[in-house]
Protein backbone atom coordinates (compact mmCIF):
# COMPACT_ATOMS: atom_id res chain seq x y z
CA UNK A 1 0.00 0.00 0.00
CA UNK A 2 2.92 2.08 0.47
CA UNK A 3 3.47 4.82 2.54
CA UNK A 4 0.93 6.58 4.61
CA UNK A 5 2.17 9.36 5.72
CA UNK A 6 0.00 11.35 3.64
CA UNK A 7 -2.67 9.97 5.69
CA UNK A 8 -1.06 10.81 8.57
CA UNK A 9 -0.02 14.61 7.63
CA UNK A 10 -4.11 15.29 6.77
CA UNK A 11 -5.17 13.50 10.18
CA UNK A 12 -2.89 15.53 12.13
CA UNK A 13 -3.85 18.79 10.61
CA UNK A 14 -7.52 17.81 11.48
CA UNK A 15 -6.81 16.91 15.25
CA UNK A 16 -4.59 20.10 15.68
CA UNK A 17 -8.00 21.84 13.98
CA UNK A 18 -9.93 20.14 16.61
CA UNK A 19 -7.72 21.13 19.45
CA UNK A 20 -8.42 24.69 18.16
CA UNK A 21 -11.64 24.38 18.62
CA UNK A 22 -11.39 23.14 21.88
CA UNK A 23 -10.79 26.73 22.86
CA UNK A 24 -14.43 27.74 22.15
CA UNK A 25 -15.65 25.89 25.26
CA UNK A 26 -12.73 27.08 27.03
CA UNK A 27 -14.19 30.88 26.58
CA UNK A 28 -17.59 29.66 27.54
CA UNK A 29 -16.00 27.99 30.95
CA UNK A 30 -14.53 31.81 31.75
CA UNK A 31 -17.64 33.50 30.49
CA UNK A 32 -19.88 31.21 32.79
CA UNK A 33 -16.97 30.86 35.92
CA UNK A 34 -16.68 27.39 35.38
CA UNK A 35 -13.95 26.52 37.46
CA UNK A 36 -11.91 23.30 35.52
CA UNK A 37 -9.31 23.55 32.95
CA UNK A 38 -10.66 20.48 31.00
CA UNK A 39 -10.56 22.79 28.04
CA UNK A 40 -7.36 24.43 28.06
CA UNK A 41 -5.65 21.06 28.99
CA UNK A 42 -7.31 19.03 26.41
CA UNK A 43 -7.01 21.52 24.03
CA UNK A 44 -2.51 22.09 24.47
CA UNK A 45 -2.61 17.96 24.79
CA UNK A 46 -4.41 17.45 21.48
CA UNK A 47 -2.82 20.63 19.69
CA UNK A 48 0.47 19.24 20.57
CA UNK A 49 -0.05 15.85 19.46
CA UNK A 50 -1.47 16.46 16.42
CA UNK A 51 1.51 19.01 15.40
CA UNK A 52 4.06 16.06 16.54
CA UNK A 53 1.69 13.63 13.96
CA UNK A 54 2.64 16.37 11.48
CA UNK A 55 6.07 16.98 11.76
CA UNK A 56 6.71 13.26 11.63
CA UNK A 57 5.05 13.33 8.69
CA UNK A 58 6.09 15.67 6.39
CA UNK A 59 8.08 13.96 3.77
CA UNK A 60 4.63 12.95 2.51
CA UNK A 61 3.37 12.16 -0.76
CA UNK A 62 1.16 14.53 -2.80
CA UNK A 63 -1.43 12.99 -3.20
CA UNK A 64 -3.57 9.60 -1.83
CA UNK A 65 -4.12 6.28 -3.54
CA UNK A 66 -7.66 4.50 -3.07
CA UNK A 67 -6.21 2.37 -0.44
CA UNK A 68 -4.99 5.37 1.21
CA UNK A 69 -8.30 7.56 1.27
CA UNK A 70 -10.24 4.34 2.29
CA UNK A 71 -7.56 4.22 5.39
CA UNK A 72 -8.12 8.39 5.89
CA UNK A 73 -11.83 8.13 6.17
CA UNK A 74 -11.68 5.69 9.36
CA UNK A 75 -8.93 7.04 10.92
CA UNK A 76 -9.72 10.53 10.82
CA UNK A 77 -12.82 10.20 11.83
CA UNK A 78 -11.61 7.58 15.05
CA UNK A 79 -9.06 9.90 15.95
CA UNK A 80 -11.29 13.05 16.38
CA UNK A 81 -13.41 10.42 18.36
CA UNK A 82 -10.84 9.78 20.62
CA UNK A 83 -9.50 13.31 21.45
CA UNK A 84 -12.40 14.80 21.82
CA UNK A 85 -13.22 12.55 24.03
CA UNK A 86 -10.41 13.96 26.42
CA UNK A 87 -13.20 16.96 27.63
CA UNK A 88 -15.71 14.32 28.64
CA UNK A 89 -13.30 12.92 30.93
CA UNK A 90 -11.41 16.06 32.01
CA UNK A 91 -14.87 17.73 33.05
CA UNK A 92 -16.34 17.76 36.53
CA UNK A 93 -18.66 15.11 34.79
CA UNK A 94 -15.79 12.42 35.27
CA UNK A 95 -17.21 10.46 32.47
CA UNK A 96 -15.21 6.66 31.89
CA UNK A 97 -13.69 6.41 28.55
CA UNK A 98 -16.13 4.18 27.18
CA UNK A 99 -18.82 6.49 28.59
CA UNK A 100 -16.22 9.74 26.68
CA UNK A 101 -15.54 7.83 23.50
CA UNK A 102 -19.44 6.66 23.40
CA UNK A 103 -20.26 10.22 23.31
CA UNK A 104 -17.53 12.27 21.96
CA UNK A 105 -18.63 9.33 18.62
CA UNK A 106 -21.87 10.08 18.85
CA UNK A 107 -21.09 13.50 18.53
CA UNK A 108 -18.70 13.35 15.45
CA UNK A 109 -21.08 10.90 13.64
CA UNK A 110 -24.04 13.57 14.20
CA UNK A 111 -25.83 10.63 16.25
CA UNK A 112 -27.29 12.08 19.56
CA UNK A 113 -27.35 9.13 21.46
CA UNK A 114 -26.08 10.39 24.86
CA UNK A 115 -25.12 9.48 28.31
CA UNK A 116 -24.94 12.46 30.18
CA UNK A 117 -27.67 11.90 33.00
CA UNK A 118 -28.67 15.92 33.84
CA UNK A 119 -28.45 18.09 30.53
CA UNK A 120 -29.93 20.94 32.23
CA UNK A 121 -27.34 21.06 35.36
CA UNK A 122 -24.41 19.99 33.25
CA UNK A 123 -21.42 22.60 32.44
CA UNK A 124 -22.55 25.04 29.32
CA UNK A 125 -18.56 24.06 28.30
CA UNK A 126 -19.79 20.40 28.11
CA UNK A 127 -23.30 21.51 25.57
CA UNK A 128 -21.47 23.87 23.88
CA UNK A 129 -18.62 20.88 22.82
CA UNK A 130 -21.40 18.31 22.04
CA UNK A 131 -22.64 21.03 19.78
CA UNK A 132 -19.48 21.71 18.17
CA UNK A 133 -18.33 17.88 17.51
CA UNK A 134 -22.01 17.54 15.82
CA UNK A 135 -21.09 20.48 13.51
CA UNK A 136 -17.88 19.65 12.45
CA UNK A 137 -19.34 16.11 11.62
CA UNK A 138 -22.20 17.73 9.77
CA UNK A 139 -20.15 19.62 7.59
CA UNK A 140 -17.48 16.65 7.60
CA UNK A 141 -19.64 14.32 6.34
CA UNK A 142 -20.95 16.64 3.17
CA UNK A 143 -17.27 17.15 2.44
CA UNK A 144 -16.73 13.63 2.25
CA UNK A 145 -20.10 12.81 0.58
CA UNK A 146 -19.05 14.97 -2.06
CA UNK A 147 -15.53 14.54 -2.55
CA UNK A 148 -14.04 11.27 -1.28
CA UNK A 149 -16.83 8.62 -1.53
CA UNK A 150 -17.96 9.58 -4.68
CA UNK A 151 -14.23 8.08 -5.42
CA UNK A 152 -14.48 5.18 -3.15
CA UNK A 153 -17.59 4.25 -4.83
CA UNK A 154 -19.33 3.31 -1.78
CA UNK A 155 -22.85 2.22 -2.12
CA UNK A 156 -23.82 3.74 -5.16
CA UNK A 157 -21.96 7.36 -4.16
CA UNK A 158 -20.35 7.39 -7.79
CA UNK A 159 -23.72 9.20 -8.98
CA UNK A 160 -22.64 11.96 -7.18
CA UNK A 161 -19.04 12.38 -8.80
CA UNK A 162 -18.21 16.64 -8.92
CA UNK A 163 -14.91 15.78 -9.34
CA UNK A 164 -13.20 17.10 -12.00
CA UNK A 165 -13.16 13.33 -13.07
CA UNK A 166 -16.86 12.92 -12.93
CA UNK A 167 -19.84 12.98 -15.15
CA UNK A 168 -20.64 16.74 -14.27
CA UNK A 169 -18.91 19.72 -13.64
CA UNK A 170 -19.87 22.13 -10.95
CA UNK A 171 -16.82 24.13 -10.17
CA UNK A 172 -13.28 23.31 -11.47
CA UNK A 173 -11.76 21.89 -8.03
CA UNK A 174 -12.52 19.70 -5.41
CA UNK A 175 -10.91 22.49 -3.07
CA UNK A 176 -13.51 24.98 -4.07
CA UNK A 177 -16.44 22.88 -3.65
CA UNK A 178 -15.32 22.29 -0.30
CA UNK A 179 -14.79 25.95 0.35
CA UNK A 180 -18.21 26.94 -1.17
CA UNK A 181 -20.11 23.89 0.90
CA UNK A 182 -18.18 25.14 3.88
CA UNK A 183 -19.48 28.71 3.25
CA UNK A 184 -23.31 27.71 2.44
CA UNK A 185 -23.19 25.34 6.09
CA UNK A 186 -22.22 28.23 8.19
CA UNK A 187 -24.41 30.71 6.80
CA UNK A 188 -27.23 28.34 7.36
CA UNK A 189 -26.11 28.16 10.91
CA UNK A 190 -25.89 31.98 11.46
CA UNK A 191 -29.81 31.87 10.06
CA UNK A 192 -30.65 29.32 12.43
CA UNK A 193 -28.98 30.43 15.30
CA UNK A 194 -31.09 34.01 14.57
CA UNK A 195 -34.35 32.73 14.01
CA UNK A 196 -34.29 30.92 17.03
CA UNK A 197 -32.65 33.89 19.16
CA UNK A 198 -35.77 35.76 17.66
CA UNK A 199 -38.24 32.88 18.45
CA UNK A 200 -37.27 33.25 22.54
CA UNK A 201 -34.23 31.06 22.71
CA UNK A 202 -31.33 32.67 25.04
CA UNK A 203 -28.18 33.18 23.25
CA UNK A 204 -26.50 29.72 24.35
CA UNK A 205 -28.96 28.05 23.58
CA UNK A 206 -29.66 29.18 20.05
CA UNK A 207 -26.12 28.96 18.87
CA UNK A 208 -26.57 25.25 20.66
CA UNK A 209 -29.24 24.12 18.94
CA UNK A 210 -28.56 25.94 15.41
CA UNK A 211 -24.92 23.60 15.08
CA UNK A 212 -27.34 20.44 16.09
CA UNK A 213 -30.18 21.72 13.67
CA UNK A 214 -27.82 22.00 10.57
CA UNK A 215 -25.97 18.73 11.51
CA UNK A 216 -29.17 16.92 11.61
CA UNK A 217 -27.54 15.46 15.02
CA UNK A 218 -29.87 16.57 17.51
CA UNK A 219 -27.61 16.95 20.82
CA UNK A 220 -29.33 19.24 23.10
CA UNK A 221 -28.70 21.40 26.11
CA UNK A 222 -31.94 19.98 28.22
CA UNK A 223 -33.33 16.91 28.93
CA UNK A 224 -36.46 17.24 27.04
CA UNK A 225 -34.84 17.77 24.15
CA UNK A 226 -36.92 20.88 21.51
CA UNK A 227 -40.02 20.34 23.97
CA UNK A 228 -38.56 21.83 26.59
CA UNK A 229 -39.35 25.07 25.08
CA UNK A 230 -42.63 24.43 24.45
CA UNK A 231 -42.98 26.99 21.67
CA UNK A 232 -44.50 26.40 18.57
CA UNK A 233 -42.43 29.05 16.69
CA UNK A 234 -39.14 27.09 17.49
CA UNK A 235 -39.87 23.45 16.67
CA UNK A 236 -41.06 25.60 13.36
CA UNK A 237 -37.96 26.63 13.32
CA UNK A 238 -36.16 23.07 13.92
CA UNK A 239 -38.56 21.46 11.15
CA UNK A 240 -37.54 24.07 8.46
CA UNK A 241 -33.34 23.71 9.15
CA UNK A 242 -33.58 20.35 9.64
CA UNK A 243 -35.16 19.88 6.24
CA UNK A 244 -32.47 22.02 4.80
CA UNK A 245 -29.44 19.90 6.21
CA UNK A 246 -31.17 17.07 5.01
CA UNK A 247 -31.51 18.22 1.47
CA UNK A 248 -27.87 17.87 -0.86
CA UNK A 249 -25.62 20.38 -0.73
CA UNK A 250 -24.49 19.51 -4.31
CA UNK A 251 -28.26 21.44 -4.64
CA UNK A 252 -26.85 24.92 -3.11
CA UNK A 253 -24.33 25.03 -5.83
CA UNK A 254 -26.23 24.40 -8.69
CA UNK A 255 -28.75 26.75 -7.52
CA UNK A 256 -26.03 29.31 -6.86
CA UNK A 257 -24.24 28.34 -10.43
CA UNK A 258 -27.51 29.38 -11.74
CA UNK A 259 -29.69 26.34 -11.82
CA UNK A 260 -32.48 28.12 -10.16
CA UNK A 261 -34.95 24.97 -10.86
CA UNK A 262 -32.74 22.32 -8.97
CA UNK A 263 -35.06 21.85 -5.76
CA UNK A 264 -37.86 20.92 -7.85
CA UNK A 265 -36.49 18.83 -10.29
CA UNK A 266 -33.77 16.81 -8.84
CA UNK A 267 -35.63 13.19 -8.49
CA UNK A 268 -33.74 12.83 -4.75
CA UNK A 269 -35.12 15.78 -3.56
CA UNK A 270 -38.23 15.34 -5.13
CA UNK A 271 -38.41 11.87 -3.15
CA UNK A 272 -37.32 12.74 0.17
CA UNK A 273 -40.49 15.39 -0.08
CA UNK A 274 -43.04 13.03 -0.87
CA UNK A 275 -41.52 10.76 1.64
CA UNK A 276 -41.96 12.98 4.25
CA UNK A 277 -45.46 14.36 3.19
CA UNK A 278 -46.44 10.79 3.27
CA UNK A 279 -45.00 10.32 6.90
CA UNK A 280 -46.86 13.30 8.24
CA UNK A 281 -49.77 11.99 6.73
CA UNK A 282 -49.95 8.50 8.03
CA UNK A 283 -48.58 9.70 11.74
CA UNK A 284 -51.01 12.71 11.48
CA UNK A 285 -54.38 10.58 10.98
CA UNK A 286 -53.65 7.94 13.89
CA UNK A 287 -52.64 10.68 15.74
CA UNK A 288 -55.93 12.74 15.05
CA UNK A 289 -57.92 9.49 15.40
CA UNK A 290 -56.21 8.00 18.57
CA UNK A 291 -55.26 11.52 20.49
CA UNK A 292 -58.74 13.67 21.16
CA UNK A 293 -56.35 15.41 23.81
CA UNK A 294 -54.87 17.79 20.88
CA UNK A 295 -56.10 20.35 18.17
CA UNK A 296 -56.23 19.53 14.71
CA UNK A 297 -53.12 22.12 14.53
CA UNK A 298 -50.92 20.42 17.16
CA UNK A 299 -52.10 16.99 16.04
CA UNK A 300 -50.11 18.27 12.91
CA UNK A 301 -47.40 20.30 14.26
CA UNK A 302 -46.25 16.95 16.31
CA UNK A 303 -46.45 14.22 13.90
CA UNK A 304 -44.59 16.40 11.59
CA UNK A 305 -41.30 17.90 14.01
CA UNK A 306 -41.18 14.13 15.21
CA UNK A 307 -41.32 12.31 11.63
CA UNK A 308 -38.87 15.01 10.25
CA UNK A 309 -36.92 14.29 13.35
CA UNK A 310 -36.59 10.74 13.43
CA UNK A 311 -36.31 10.56 9.37
CA UNK A 312 -33.60 12.96 8.51
CA UNK A 313 -31.77 11.28 11.75
CA UNK A 314 -31.78 14.39 13.87
CA UNK A 315 -33.23 12.47 16.68
CA UNK A 316 -34.99 16.00 18.51
CA UNK A 317 -38.49 15.13 20.22
CA UNK A 318 -40.78 17.19 21.71
CA UNK A 319 -42.98 14.46 22.73
CA UNK A 320 -42.21 10.95 24.73
CA UNK A 321 -43.71 8.87 21.70
CA UNK A 322 -43.42 5.71 23.16
CA UNK A 323 -46.61 6.25 24.49
CA UNK A 324 -48.71 6.82 21.73
CA UNK A 325 -48.89 3.29 21.21
CA UNK A 326 -47.52 0.25 19.24
CA UNK A 327 -47.49 1.41 15.56
CA UNK A 328 -45.83 4.93 16.04
CA UNK A 329 -43.14 3.14 17.64
CA UNK A 330 -43.30 0.42 14.43
CA UNK A 331 -43.24 3.19 12.23
CA UNK A 332 -40.23 5.05 13.37
CA UNK A 333 -38.54 2.18 13.37
CA UNK A 334 -38.98 2.32 9.72
CA UNK A 335 -38.29 5.84 9.31
CA UNK A 336 -34.87 5.10 11.18
CA UNK A 337 -33.30 3.13 8.55
CA UNK A 338 -34.41 5.61 5.46
CA UNK A 339 -32.48 8.72 6.12
CA UNK A 340 -32.67 11.89 4.15
CA UNK A 341 -30.45 12.79 0.89
CA UNK A 342 -27.43 11.73 -0.22
CA UNK A 343 -24.22 14.81 0.15
CA UNK A 344 -26.71 16.20 3.53
CA UNK A 345 -25.99 15.71 7.31
CA UNK A 346 -28.54 12.70 7.44
CA UNK A 347 -27.66 8.95 7.25
CA UNK A 348 -29.19 5.93 6.84
CA UNK A 349 -29.98 4.16 3.70
CA UNK A 350 -30.11 7.82 1.62
CA UNK A 351 -33.31 7.74 -0.41
CA UNK A 352 -31.60 7.75 -3.85
CA UNK A 353 -31.14 4.05 -3.10
CA UNK A 354 -34.74 3.03 -2.43
CA UNK A 355 -35.17 5.00 -5.78
CA UNK A 356 -32.68 2.95 -7.25
CA UNK A 357 -34.37 0.01 -5.81
CA UNK A 358 -37.70 0.73 -6.35
CA UNK A 359 -36.66 1.00 -10.17
CA UNK A 360 -34.38 -2.21 -10.23
CA UNK A 361 -37.76 -4.55 -9.01
CA UNK A 362 -40.26 -2.65 -11.44
CA UNK A 363 -38.14 -3.31 -13.62
CA UNK A 364 -37.43 -6.88 -13.31
CA UNK A 365 -41.21 -7.12 -12.92
CA UNK A 366 -41.67 -5.75 -16.47
CA UNK A 367 -39.18 -8.38 -17.90
CA UNK A 368 -42.08 -10.77 -16.19
CA UNK A 369 -44.26 -9.16 -18.71
CA UNK A 370 -42.22 -8.67 -21.37
CA UNK A 371 -39.17 -10.83 -21.45
CA UNK A 372 -37.65 -9.85 -25.08
CA UNK A 373 -38.08 -6.03 -24.45
CA UNK A 374 -35.09 -4.45 -23.94
CA UNK A 375 -35.76 -1.77 -20.59
CA UNK A 376 -33.18 0.56 -20.08
CA UNK A 377 -32.98 1.76 -16.35
CA UNK A 378 -32.56 5.30 -15.60
CA UNK A 379 -32.40 8.01 -13.06
CA UNK A 380 -32.91 11.85 -12.79
CA UNK A 381 -32.70 11.54 -16.58
CA UNK A 382 -29.11 9.68 -16.62
CA UNK A 383 -29.17 6.12 -17.55
CA UNK A 384 -27.93 3.89 -14.73
CA UNK A 385 -25.26 1.16 -14.89
CA UNK A 386 -25.19 -2.14 -13.63
CA UNK A 387 -22.38 -1.68 -11.43
CA UNK A 388 -24.67 1.47 -9.82
CA UNK A 389 -27.18 -0.41 -9.14
CA UNK A 390 -25.21 -3.89 -7.97
CA UNK A 391 -23.48 -1.63 -5.40
CA UNK A 392 -26.84 -0.24 -4.43
CA UNK A 393 -28.43 -3.50 -3.72
CA UNK A 394 -25.16 -4.78 -1.84
CA UNK A 395 -24.89 -2.10 0.33
CA UNK A 396 -28.48 -2.24 1.27
CA UNK A 397 -28.02 -5.78 1.93
CA UNK A 398 -25.30 -5.46 3.77
CA UNK A 399 -26.88 -2.71 6.01
CA UNK A 400 -30.15 -4.73 7.03
CA UNK A 401 -27.74 -7.67 7.92
CA UNK A 402 -24.78 -5.59 10.11
CA UNK A 403 -28.12 -4.25 12.02
CA UNK A 404 -29.35 -7.58 12.70
CA UNK A 405 -25.61 -8.90 13.66
CA UNK A 406 -25.50 -5.62 16.28
CA UNK A 407 -29.04 -6.34 17.62
CA UNK A 408 -27.55 -9.35 17.96
CA UNK A 409 -24.47 -8.88 19.41
CA UNK A 410 -26.68 -6.51 21.84
CA UNK A 411 -28.89 -9.12 22.88
CA UNK A 412 -26.15 -10.99 24.54
CA UNK A 413 -25.02 -8.05 26.37
CA UNK A 414 -28.34 -8.22 28.23
CA UNK A 415 -30.12 -5.63 26.50
CA UNK A 416 -34.26 -6.77 25.95
CA UNK A 417 -35.46 -6.70 22.47
CA UNK A 418 -36.69 -3.31 21.90
CA UNK A 419 -34.14 -1.96 23.26
CA UNK A 420 -31.49 -4.12 20.90
CA UNK A 421 -33.62 -3.63 17.64
CA UNK A 422 -33.62 -0.08 18.10
CA UNK A 423 -30.34 0.65 19.10
CA UNK A 424 -28.85 -0.99 16.46
CA UNK A 425 -31.11 0.84 14.20
CA UNK A 426 -30.15 4.16 16.23
CA UNK A 427 -26.21 3.56 16.13
CA UNK A 428 -26.06 2.36 12.30
CA UNK A 429 -28.66 4.64 11.40
CA UNK A 430 -27.09 7.70 13.09
CA UNK A 431 -30.36 8.72 14.60
CA UNK A 432 -29.88 9.35 18.13
CA UNK A 433 -32.95 8.11 20.57
CA UNK A 434 -33.82 4.46 20.45
CA UNK A 435 -37.30 2.93 21.80
CA UNK A 436 -38.49 1.71 24.91
CA UNK A 437 -38.16 2.70 28.54
CA UNK A 438 -34.48 2.39 29.06
CA UNK A 439 -32.92 4.83 25.66
CA UNK A 440 -36.45 5.70 24.52
CA UNK A 441 -36.80 9.50 23.68
CA UNK A 442 -37.11 10.37 27.39
CA UNK A 443 -34.15 8.35 28.54
CA UNK A 444 -30.70 7.53 27.70
CA UNK A 445 -27.87 5.33 26.92
CA UNK A 446 -26.50 5.69 30.92
CA UNK A 447 -27.57 2.23 31.52
CA UNK A 448 -26.11 0.06 29.11
CA UNK A 449 -23.15 -2.12 29.45
CA UNK A 450 -19.70 -0.93 28.63
CA UNK A 451 -19.61 -3.89 25.94
CA UNK A 452 -22.66 -2.55 24.79
CA UNK A 453 -21.41 1.14 24.47
CA UNK A 454 -18.70 0.21 22.31
CA UNK A 455 -20.63 -2.11 20.08
CA UNK A 456 -22.88 0.92 19.25
CA UNK A 457 -20.27 3.52 19.05
CA UNK A 458 -18.70 0.77 16.26
CA UNK A 459 -22.36 0.96 14.90
CA UNK A 460 -22.10 4.75 14.58
CA UNK A 461 -19.36 4.57 12.75
CA UNK A 462 -20.39 2.08 10.48
CA UNK A 463 -23.34 3.93 9.86
CA UNK A 464 -21.34 7.22 8.78
CA UNK A 465 -18.98 6.08 6.73
CA UNK A 466 -21.32 4.21 4.47
CA UNK A 467 -20.19 0.71 5.66
CA UNK A 468 -17.75 -0.59 3.48
CA UNK A 469 -15.53 2.60 4.16
CA UNK A 470 -14.75 0.59 7.13
CA UNK A 471 -15.29 -2.94 6.41
CA UNK A 472 -12.47 -3.03 4.44
CA UNK A 473 -9.98 -1.91 6.92
CA UNK A 474 -10.48 -5.88 7.92
CA UNK A 475 -9.58 -7.70 4.61
CA UNK A 476 -6.17 -8.72 4.66
CA UNK A 477 -5.85 -7.88 1.05
CA UNK A 478 -6.39 -4.34 1.48
CA UNK A 479 -3.42 -3.90 3.34
CA UNK A 480 -1.29 -5.98 0.99
CA UNK A 481 -2.37 -4.14 -1.85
Amino acid sequence: MGSNKTVFFITGILVVILGISMMIPYGVQLVYSENDNSFLSSSIVTIFIGILIILINLKKDNQLNLQQAFLFSVLAWVSIAIFGSLPFMLSSLNLSFSDAFFESMSGITTTGSTVILNLDTSPKSILIWRAIMQWLGGIGIIVMATTVLPLLKVGGMQLFRTDASGTEKILPKTIEVATTIISIYVILTLSCALIYWIQGMNAFDSVAHSFTTLATGGFSTHNESIGFFKNPGIEITATLFIILGSIPFIAYLKFIKGNKKIFFEDVQIKGFVYLILISILVMFAYLFINNNNHSFFDNLRISSFNVISILSGTGYVTDDFGLWGEFPLIFFLFLMFIGGCAGSTTCGIKVFRLQILFVFIKNQIKKLIYPNRILVLSYNKEKIEDSFINSVIIFIFSYLFLFLIIAMLLSITGLDFLSAISGAATSISNVGPGLGEMIGPNGNFSEVSNSSKWILSFAMLLGRLEIFAVLVLFLPSFWRS
